[in-house]
């Protein structure tokens, strides 16, 4: 270990920082007034925020403090002693990373493994506090969006260099990115069950802007709704937030054609069951959930070659562009290739010249999806075929 990590994780300039500071933003205004409309009193004494603002880790170091914000033990767990002891350990001459899991360190270098512990606070899960509802959303709290490789990326608090490489292995970006999305996919629809009580559903899971959205009695005013190739679903119905299932779609096709089928026709019946009665809508969610669960695994074990990225780049960039009708998965389209862009570049299967090209293209891409209430699928799909131009003369 260069042991300079605790310096990076707390450097107030980068965003490599943001978890040192997620504390310190429960005292700001947007937080405040928050919880002032929730009634939930100090936000940094509220199980409601301290479990993703703070360190929900068990079994904690004896140097822990809550106003560290995000620290070690939240991402690599608990190290308080006993079996769970890996903080002393991690950076002894002669220790190894099976060593360190051995004593209670999560390994995060695995995707899956990843993907689990980022999701807790990133899209949520069913531990305490780890959940932002609706009402939580509708007090103020940004829209929660994920996506693993590109947060990895920011939030990289070490090298991977050739010690790294050679204790742990370096997992292509590709990967990571297909992984997490498969993962927040079944994440989302093994959470819904037992948050769709009552008289409404939690609309946490769904598209914001299928209900959000300006109306009016004149019929001159078009209608607001938009048709979706892959949602077989009637005017009116309250549209899942499908980001992940599109970009898992754009991945299947290219890694796990033998999937792709079950997923798309699985995608389907969820939409359709959404419409109709309760129990149906929680058998297709459980069907489509391992489905998600079966892509999870399969692209942990493979081994993506320069093909299958370009290929997968490809898809997410065109091949599903007719299903990017809506914001949340247009700026997952955007981050996602991205993403793959820069796997190319730290593979070596492009130049970093090569991809810096290209970042015209992609910046009027993200120009396109920067403002939620001005989107337009039309120009972010021009935006994205520009980029794809530019990745295919490179093949």
């Amino acid at each position: 270990m260069r042991q300079n990590e605790l310096m990076v994780w707390q450097d107030p300039t980068s965003l490599t920082g943001t978890h040192s500071r997620a504390w310190a933003v429960l005292t700001g205004r947007r937080s405040q007034d928050i919880a002032r409309t929730l009634g939930i009193g100090d936000p940094q004494a509220s199980s409601e925020c301290i479990a993703c603002h703070g360190d929900p880790a068990q079994g904690r170091g004896p140097r822990f403090l809550q106003s560290d914000g995000v620290g070690c033990e939240a991402c690599h767990g608990g190290s308080g002693g006993g079996s769970v002891n890996w903080l002393a350990s991690h950076a002894a001459v002669g220790a190894s990373h099976a060593d360190n899991v051995a004593r209670g360190l999560w390994p995060i270098n695995e995707p899956g493994v990843r993907a689990s512990v980022c999701l807790d606070c990133h899209y949520g899960s069913a531990k305490p506090g780890q959940f932002v509802t609706h009402r939580i959303m509708a007090a103020g709290h940004p829209r929660i969006a994920f996506e693993l490789d590109l947060f990895t990326s920011l939030q990289s608090h070490h090298d991977e260099d050739s010690d790294y490489a050679a204790r742990k292995g370096i997992q292509p970006g590709i990967k990571i990115w297909a992984v997490g999305q498969a993962m927040a996919v079944s994440r989302a629809l093994k959470l819904y069950p037992p948050r769709a009580a009552g008289n409404f559903p939690e609309f946490y899971f769904f598209d914001c802007r299928s209900c959000h959205r300006t109306f009016s009695d004149d019929l001159t005013v078009g209608v607001a709704g938009r048709t979706n190739p892959a949602r077989p679903i009637p005017p009116g119905n309250v549209v899942w937030n499908d980001e992940s299932l599109i970009m898992l779609a754009a991945a299947a096709k290219v890694a796990a054609p033998a999937l792709a089928g079950e997923l798309d026709a699985r995608t389907r019946s969820f939409h359709t069951a959404l419409g109709g009665d309760r129990a149906g809508a929680l058998k297709a969610a459980s069907a489509l959930a391992a489905t998600a669960d079966k892509l999870a695994a399969s692209f942990e074990a493979a081994r993506f070659d320069e093909r299958q990225t370009f290929a997968m780049l490809d898809a997410v960039l065109q091949g599903d562009a007719a299903r990017l009708t809506d914001y949340q998965g247009g700026a997952q389209a955007v981050m996602a290739a991205d993403t793959l862009i820069a796997s190319l570049v730290k593979d070596r299967r492009i130049t970093p010249a090569q991809a810096a090209a290209m970042r015209p293209a992609l910046d009027r891409a993200y120009a396109a999806a920067r403002d939620a209430n001005a989107y337009e699928p039309a120009a972010l799909r021009s935006a994205l075929a520009g980029v794809a131009g530019q990745v295919r003369a490179l093949q």
